[in-house]
């Protein structure tokens, strides 16, 4: 008896994770918007512009993937969430998806029922100060008061770093980045603590800039990608490989100039085909139409347009590819074969 009742209460369970993850994509078609939680605010990362248009390295991974399952890069709804709300939003349904400089751990991961699709940039937590401060390390910050996101990884990795070097430090905790903007400027933190990106992007932003300096130190592993529900597979599967998808792109020259050509000649190589959907049935095993992959390219470009037209060198945040280039390229962006 007790056997005939935990398999019914098996495949209770498993009846209603099949329901779970069948929905999102199905009310994303139906819906005919995808539903992407976004940073607050975060140049190069996630902003609106002038005309209130969301922009960015994330936000660009919502509209590939809108335009994977919906066919347009501009059906989203971006809802903007802080540190405090945003897995809450994504385990109530209140977002799809999440895209939102999120750090990928073991916590998160086994504990808080998420799972990550995958990494779209390697980062790691830095350290920015005033250069008047005259510190030129973090070694040299022993009793500062540091501004620090709460509820995000950071906190956990700045008490560790403090502790193993024998440094004290008095925490000025905030919820976005425009607070912490706001209280850096003041004077009310002697430092700025993130991901490095985060703060290139936030020294950028700045009146002056060149006033300011981020210290050589990286202390951390900060692997960031989107985020989806756990028990979501089919819906994961799509993030996952429209990610992929840009990633690959880039490795085979597929930009989003020349997609629609390649899509239409079908030519001699055979990941391209099947990326494009001219060879194979990719689409039908994701749910979606043989031109997935081309759509999501179109709308954004590839993973390396992504990245330079963002974030790149040639920004004012002005990142190198550093880890985040291609594994051919000597860094660590490296995707499955789409066969």
């Amino acid at each position: 008896m007790k056997k005939s009742v935990l398999l019914g209460t098996l495949a209770a369970v498993g009846v209603l994770a099949g329901a779970a993850s069948a929905g999102t994509l199905d009310d994303v078609k139906a819906n005919g918007v995808l539903k992407c939680g976004v940073s607050t605010g975060l140049a190069g990362f996630a902003s609106p512009d002038a005309n209130g248009r969301w922009e960015g390295f994330d936000v660009a991974v919502c509209r590939a993937v809108a335009a994977a399952v919906l066919g347009d890069g501009d059906a989203v709804q971006f809802v903007p969430l802080s540190t405090k709300v945003r897995f809450t939003a994504l385990n109530s349904g209140e977002i799809d998806m999440l895209s939102r400089v999120t750090t990928w751990t073991f916590s998160r991961d086994v504990d808080l029922g998420l799972t990550f699709a995958g990494v779209n940039y390697y980062d790691g937590q830095g350290f920015m100060v005033r250069k008047d401060l005259g510190v030129g390390s973090a070694t040299e910050l022993d009793g500062a008061t540091v501004c620090i996101t709460t509820g995000t990884t950071t906190e956990l990795n700045l008490a560790d770093y403090f502790r193993a070097n024998g440094m004290s430090y008095e925490p000025v905790p905030i919820e976005t980045n425009a607070e912490a903007q706001l209280q850096y400027l003041s004077g009310a933190c002697d430092v700025f603590t993130t991901d490095a990106s985060a703060l290139a992007a936030t020294r950028a932003t700045f009146a002056s800039p060149d006033e300011h300096m981020v210290l050589p130190e990286i202390i951390s592993k900060e692997p960031l990608g989107p985020v989806v529900r756990e028990g979501d597979e089919p819906w994961s599967d799509i993030v996952r490989w429209t990610l992929n998808a840009l990633i690959t792109a880039e490795e085979k020259g597929v930009t989003q100039a020349n997609v629609a050509e390649l899509a239409a000649s079908a030519g001699g190589d055979p990941e391209i085909n099947r990326l494009l959907g001219t060879e194979g049935d990719l689409g039908a095993m994701l749910g979606l139409e043989a031109d997935w992959a081309a759509n999501a390219i179109a709308a954004v470009g590839n993973y390396g347009e992504v990245f330079e037209v963002n974030v790149g060198e040639s920004t004012a945040i002005g990142l190198s590819r550093g880890l985040n280039a291609l594994w051919t390229q000597g860094g660590l962006i490296y995707t499955p074969p789409f066969r």
